[in-house]
């Protein structure tokens, strides 16, 4: 069940959404969804007392993947679930509704049920949504838990007044699903690792005119380029690309997309403002080449040259890497027919790059065209960093999780 809307900073993100006993538990719901809407990925958890509230069923269905509850998925085979690995799963654990009893359970560490085995487990953050009557939320205890948890790093999404389900009218309302998920954005903006970055970033081929309808080019289809755009963006960059001629959607949340033809047209947006960039990153295919001579009107059959003279294009890679500074870091991309390695390590070092991507075409499933991917990252002491054949948008995450170990050595 595919939900799109991935200029959220939800997009992505695993959410162990956890649901306890409240008579708020209807809204985890709608807050799966909404979730799901702005492309993040749920796994749910509900206690005993939830199940009173809501059909697991419900969740189910809508997150399309089975809910847990209890320690053993089977009773009669005695297979269990693996709290652990949930624990591990998640890039945070949120429970909403947060009751007064679930609250004080993790303040004491207790195990009493699934949920709060997960949540010693987890090692990921952990959110909390109270919900539960005025007077239960305004008592010293809650009050008490609720100030523990917050200084051991819990994040506490503050419940609304209105009409409460004791009749009562005050503080304690769970908040609404859509505001939950907006504090959830920008409390993972907030934590991005490349919030305030600015990086530029080049994808997909350049087209060097022979006429008005002819060209020098390649199959980059800007695939790789458009999915790193998009894994950037997700750890809080603010991405500037430059495309060649693709046929792709804009990668959403991008801060400007400029689009050229030429490897001229390339290297004129791509030096300009240079300077102000902490991240460079040439995914393009630049033709390597361009004709001396182009025709502005569509050549003829017989009017056709019989050899094609050819000029060098200029190299923007090596341009970044000349005028590179202390705090900037370039990064470059190379495909090669063959295994690659000592091709790659020299333009590593010609072009002074702080780490090179290296892919193959002889490697199946991998280069132009596809939608997956198999690369190697070089670093410049000559380090190889390998990887299994994936996906390109997992391949754009390997991607930045090296730039994010690069930029913390």
């Amino acid at each position: 069940m595919g939900y799109a809307a991935p200029s959220s900073a939800l997009h992505g993100k695993r959410i162990l959404l956890g649901v306890t006993g409240s008579i708020a538990a209807y809204k985890s719901a709608v807050l799966a969804r909404e979730l799901q809407r702005r492309g993040a990925i749920v796994r749910v958890i509900m206690t005993p007392g939830a199940i009173e509230f809501i059909a697991p069923l419900t969740l189910s269905t809508l997150t399309d993947h089975p809910v847990y509850s209890d320690f053993t998925e089977n009773k009669d085979s005695g297979e269990w679930t693996n709290h652990v690995d949930l624990g591990l799963w998640g890039d945070v654990f949120l429970v909403a509704p947060a009751t007064a009893n679930t609250l004080s359970a993790f303040v004491q560490g207790s195990c009493d049920n699934f949920l709060q085995a997960v949540h010693l487990s987890s090692r990921c953050p952990v959110c909390v949504a109270p919900a539960m009557d005025l007077d239960m939320f305004a008592h010293q205890a809650t009050q008490s838990n609720l100030a523990t948890l917050a200084n051991r790093g819990v994040g506490i999404i503050e419940p609304d007044s209105g009409l409460l389900a004791s009749g009562l009218e005050g503080k304690g309302r769970m908040l609404e699903p859509a505001a939950i998920a907006d504090w959830l954005e920008i409390w993972f903006y907030e934590r991005a690792p490349l919030k305030g970055k600015r990086v530029l970033l080049t994808a997909g081929p350049t087209q060097e005119p022979i006429d008005s309808v002819r060209f020098i080019g390649n199959h980059s289809s800007g695939k790789m380029g458009f999915a790193l755009a998009r894994a950037l963006v997700q750890q809080g960059a603010e991405v500037h690309l430059i495309s060649g001629p693709v046929q792709l959607n804009d990668p959403a949340g991008v801060a400007s997309i400029r689009r050229v033809q030429t490897a001229e047209e390339m290297m004129i947006a791509a030096r300009e403002n240079f300077h102000t960039y902490d991240i460079a990153i040439a995914t393009a295919a630049v033709a390597d080449a361009r004709p001396k001579q182009r025709s502005f009107t569509k050549l003829h059959r017989n009017e056709l040259p019989e050899v094609i003279a050819l000029e060098p294009t200029p190299d923007i890679l090596a341009h970044w890497g000349e005028q590179k500074k202390a705090h900037q870091t370039v990064i470059g991309f190379a495909l090669e027919t063959d295994d690659g390695v000592a091709s790659a390590m020299s333009k590593l070092k010609r072009k002074n790059l702080d780490f090179i991507v290296l892919n193959s075409t002889a490697d199946r499933g991998a280069g132009f065209g596809t939608d997956t991917n198999q690369i190697t990252i070089f670093d410049p002491n000559g380090k190889a960093h390998k990887f299994e054949l994936k996906s390109k948008t997992e391949v754009a995450q390997d991607i930045v999780q090296h730039l994010l170990n690069y930029l913390t050595l």
